[in-house]
């Protein structure tokens, strides 16, 4: 069974453009290393919660969108094998203090599927 990979994060409207840049850098560098899938994806209907919900999880400002991305694996072996890769992949370094997105509020996490349709 695969292994996914979830990332929820805020982008500031005004740097929409330059993260899809990224993104559009990215993704193809993880399917390189041996990625199945990498989907990036804009909060269209998230709507604020009470108590939990997507923008509070990123603590996402009014001038701010909800991306939601994923990258789906093999397995777990073959993720850290791609990560490792990904990580030390020269296209992908970068000033950390210059991105489009504040990664402190960055969430993320590795998920073992139990069902696939």
């Amino acid at each position: 069974m695969s292994y996914v990979d979830g990332f929820v994060i805020a982008v500031p409207k005004a740097n929409l453009d330059d993260y899809k840049k990224l993104a559009n850098t990215a993704g193809p560098i993880w399917m390189e290393h041996g990625a199945l899938s990498y989907v990036e994806c804009i909060g269209d209907d998230v709507p604020y919660g009470e108590l939990t919900s997507f923008p509070r999880a990123v603590q996402a400002k009014d001038d701010e969108f909800v991306i939601f991305a994923w990258v789906v694996y093999e397995s777990r072996q073959s993720r850290d094998a791609v990560m490792t890769k990904v990580m030390a992949d020269e296209r992908l370094k970068m000033d950390w203090s210059a991105m489009p997105f504040d990664g402190k509020r960055m969430i993320f996490g590795g998920f073992q599927p139990f069902i696939e349709l």
